[in-house]
């Protein structure tokens, strides 16, 4: 026997992994946040316009416009209304758009399939 495999450690996990998988993780809630920001990114791309040029014109930092677009800030409405107006809409029409927006992923996210105990797939409720 080589030196090489008596020198060998023996690797023992530190959580024994299940024999059977589990069930599945619930489906999660989509958060206004992301939904709102995705709305953001989604109206500045279909114009065209970078986030320099809209976080400028709103008189936002770029940084700050950037983590909203990305779900990480939740912003005020004071922000939001400024981003919505240098994109050419109203509050109201990002929080029109978010809204259906919010109330797809939730009808999506309720409708995916879930695994019980048993391994069986059954919607969520």
């Amino acid at each position: 026997m080589s030196s090489h495999a008596q020198n060998r450690a023996r690797v023992i996990p530190l959580r024994p992994v299940p024999a059977t998988p589990g069930p599945a993780p619930a489906a999660r809630e989509p958060l206004w946040r992301d939904v709102v920001g995705d709305v953001l990114r989604r109206e500045r791309l279909a114009q065209g316009r970078t986030l320099k040029d809209v976080a400028e014109d709103a008189r936002i930092s770029m940084p700050y416009l950037s983590e909203i677009e990305r779900g990480r800030k939740e912003a005020s409405s004071e922000v939001l209304g400024a981003a919505a107006r240098s994109l050419g809409l109203g509050l109201a029409d990002v929080l029109t758009l978010a809204q259906g927006e919010l109330a797809r992923r939730s009808t999506a996210s309720r409708m995916s399939p879930a695994r019980t105990s048993m391994g069986e797939v059954r919607l969520a409720a």
